[in-house]
């Protein structure tokens, strides 16, 4: 049973990357690969979820999930659970995901491993697990026996791929049983952000460390960014400086990244910020530093002054968008 992330309707991606983990774990442990949506604005999935190969949806609704409440939707699970007794329920391994699951061990009284990597068959009845611990610094592979298993997938560790053919997704009501003062922590209002790319989504994002020196000096990154189509990202010393707001932090305590080109510019590299950036298909490092943790993991660095390197790489892009030469 997969649970399923949305927001108003509209699937996230790492719910995506859950149903992929799903469906290879019930091709390996036999059964029909299921979802569960909460609240009347996800109803509208099914079709989209069935591309994932699948079988049933549940759908929850109720008057007290007309938005998000970690609470109710994590009473929601725990109630899903007991009734499908699903093999195993997977669900994402975001901020609302882990949330979630937390809240439904806790009624559960179960245990809940989070940020797997790799889910399969054990010795017995054991499930064999890979997953995140210390940030990104260690994989820890356990064995989880339990009569309930709950688990989320570590984000961007699962390659999202649609099904090779459509399933049923087949709708099915689910009715929970909610107490009203579990809507002490819905949301009630949003700010929303401006359209377009986000730091979560962009191909390409050009991030910025303590060495970019001021807020003002984070100019010619937004400039080069805006010509590569991407977005600016920084450091959590940069937000700690109050250069940046915190939307912009990639880390473990920020956004976790999966661009296809990550440009890291006096970005020193700790351990937090890596494992929000670490999911890039190509980082490139910009720093004066060539020790630099970084520099050291990137694919590709270039030693000098950010302050050097990335006007002359913008006015290289302004020569050739006007070149005329063949």
């Amino acid at each position: 049973l997969v649970i399923v992330e949305h927001d108003r309707g509209v699937l996230a991606t790492a719910t995506s990357e859950a149903l992929t983990a799903g469906r290879t774990l019930t091709a390996e442990i036999g059964g029909p690969l299921d979802a569960l949506t909460i609240g009347a604005s996800a109803d509208g999935l099914a079709g989209e979820l069935a591309g994932y190969g699948v079988a049933t949806v549940h759908q929850a609704d109720h008057a007290l999930l007309a938005d998000y409440g970690p609470e109710t939707w994590g009473a929601v699970v725990a109630q899903a659970v007991q009734r499908l007794t699903p093999t195993v329920t997977l669900a994402t391994g975001t901020d609302r995901g882990t949330e979630v699951m937390a809240q439904a061990a806790a009624r559960l009284d179960q245990p809940l491993v989070t940020n797997c990597t790799a889910i399969a068959l054990g010795d017995g009845d054991d499930l064999a697990l890979t997953r995140v611990r210390w940030g990104g610094s260690l994989l820890e592979q356990t064995a989880l026996h339990a009569d309930v298993r709950l688990l989320t997938t570590a984000h961007h560790a699962f390659e999202a791929a649609a099904a090779p053919s459509p399933a049923p997704g087949t709708p099915a009501p689910f009715v929970p049983d909610l107490d009203p003062a579990l809507a002490r922590t819905v949301v009630r209002d949003r700010v929303e952000r401006a359209a377009g790319v986000t730091l979560a989504t962009a191909p390409v994002v050009v991030g910025g460390g303590r060495g970019v020196g001021s807020a003002e000096g984070f100019g010619p990154l937004e400039e080069l960014a805006d010509q590569l189509g991407g977005v600016v990202g920084c450091s959590r010393a940069v937000t700690n400086n109050g250069w940046r707001s915190h939307t912009d932090q990639v880390g473990q305590t920020g956004t976790r990244i999966a661009p296809t080109v990550y440009l890291a510019c006096g970005i020193s590299g700790a351990i937090q910020h890596w494992v929000g950036a670490m999911a890039a298909k190509h980082i490139i490092a910009v720093n004066i530093d060539p020790a630099a943790n970084m520099v050291t993991k990137a694919g590709h660095a270039v030693i000098g002054d950010l302050h050097e390197v990335v006007p002359a790489i913008s006015a290289e892009i302004r020569r050739r968008a006007t070149d005329d030469t063949p």
